[in-house]
């Protein structure tokens, strides 16, 4: 009996992704030989476009600009349908009218990274000197990276200083190098669920995702788009198993405890018997409709890579030297993926560093996906931080 059910043919999630990859349903900055992106590996990527969505207007000194930052299975679709899944954006609850991050007042941002899959170049987009998708042939990207090429749309879109820069998980290790790398260009700073470096036991379930990736047969070292194949069996099971870091013990006892799925007793076989099978099943099937293998292996080694400190001669403070962003960090009892410490340690190096800085820790058993879910108190503390920021900056109630 197969270990996974409901898996989409190769081809079906194939077709549906090859059209984003290149010509996505988003605006699209291009970038030709001329403007080139230096990635840290020592490689001038050119050609290269980044695809981005934006809600709420830029008023008239361009002072009202918010850049969110996706997380490592997310993309530019923050407040909008997704062009593939039909579904609403990831971050609804934030993002809108009225909401914290409000469209009424704040122009908002948000661009998919550099090595992602929703129209950004990464290893799924074409490469123009052999006209088939890059594959492993795509050079290692790094936060930094996506930071500069972040940088570089803004200029595109002549906005010199974020008014906030916003994100979780991967967003937030992005936040924080935007602040050490452009501190001068961002007035206020919101890193959530985050860490200023990946921790080793990350670093290890990471390895594991990109393992179950490679060892399965139709990834073909990379080049599974020329065999009109996908490893989606592996690329299910990454995703299965870094789903479960995302949640908390709480959480899934609560959700499902041990509970059978559709049945009174066990089938004594490997089917999904326990509703909690069911649902990381689910998890996994449905990601490979939406997401390039190879980006996630790109992706996971990005996050690996990051440390702050490392580019500092291992002090943290000397990366917020002189900073003067307001930061307002958050982190979730329940997070086990980027505990509660390793935001402390975040803030005593920008207490350290004379900097602004406000800390909330959240209590709720949601684990490390707490901040994309309905958690009324963190939607009050990013309010009431970005309203704080935006009377110190002059902005009024409707951005101006």
């Amino acid at each position: 009996m197969a270990v996974l059910t409901s898996m989409p043919s190769p081809s079906t999630a194939r077709d549906e992704r090859s059209h984003e990859v290149d010509h996505p349903h988003s605006p699209v900055a291009y970038f030709g030989a001329d403007q080139p992106l230096p990635l840290d590996c020592g490689i001038n990527l050119s050609p290269f476009q980044i695809a981005y969505q934006t809600y709420g207007e830029l008023n008239a000194d361009k002072s009202n600009a918010i850049l969110i930052c996706h997380a490592l299975t997310l993309d530019q679709h923050v407040a909008n349908i997704h062009p593939l899944t039909g579904k609403p954006g990831w971050w609804e609850p934030m993002v809108g009218p009225g909401r914290p991050l409000d469209t009424n007042s704040y122009f908002i941002i948000c661009a998919n990274v550099i090595g992602g899959c929703m129209g950004s170049t990464g290893p799924a987009s074409t490469n123009p000197a052999t006209g088939k998708p890059w594959g492993l042939d795509f050079p290692v990207v790094t936060i930094p990276d996506m930071v500069r090429a972040q940088a570089m749309l803004l200029d595109r879109l002549g906005i010199k200083t974020l008014f906030c820069v916003v994100g979780g998980s991967m967003g937030g290790m992005q936040v924080l190098q935007w602040t050490a790398a452009y501190p001068s260009r961002v007035f206020s700073a919101l890193p959530i669920a985050c860490s200023t470096r990946h921790s080793a036991q990350n670093i290890a379930f990471h390895e594991l995702g990109r393992q179950a990736v490679m060892a399965d047969p139709n990834w073909h070292q990379g080049r599974y788009a020329e065999h009109a194949t996908l490893p989606h069996r592996g690329l299910a099971v990454a995703r299965m198993a870094a789903h479960i870091t995302y949640l908390s013990d709480a959480a899934l006892h609560r959700k499902f405890g041990r509970r059978m799925q559709d049945r009174e007793l066990p089938t004594f076989s490997f089917d999904a018997d326990f509703q909690v099978e069911s649902y990381l099943r689910h998890q996994g099937s449905s990601f490979v409709e939406r997401f390039d293998a190879n980006a996630y292996l790109y992706l996971t080694r990005a996050m690996d890579y990051f440390d702050i400190a490392g580019d500092h001669d291992g002090v943290l403070a000397s990366a917020f030297r002189g900073i003067k962003t307001r930061f307002c960090v958050v982190s979730f009892t329940s997070d086990w993926l980027f505990p509660t410490a390793e935001s402390r340690a975040l803030v005593h190096a920008l207490n350290a560093s004379s900097a602004r800085v406000s800390f909330a820790e959240i209590e709720t058993d949601r684990g490390h996906d707490a901040f994309l879910l309905d958690v009324p108190e963190f939607f009050d503390i990013a309010r009431g931080f970005l309203q704080s920021a935006a009377k110190a900056r002059g902005l009024t109630s409707n951005g101006g």
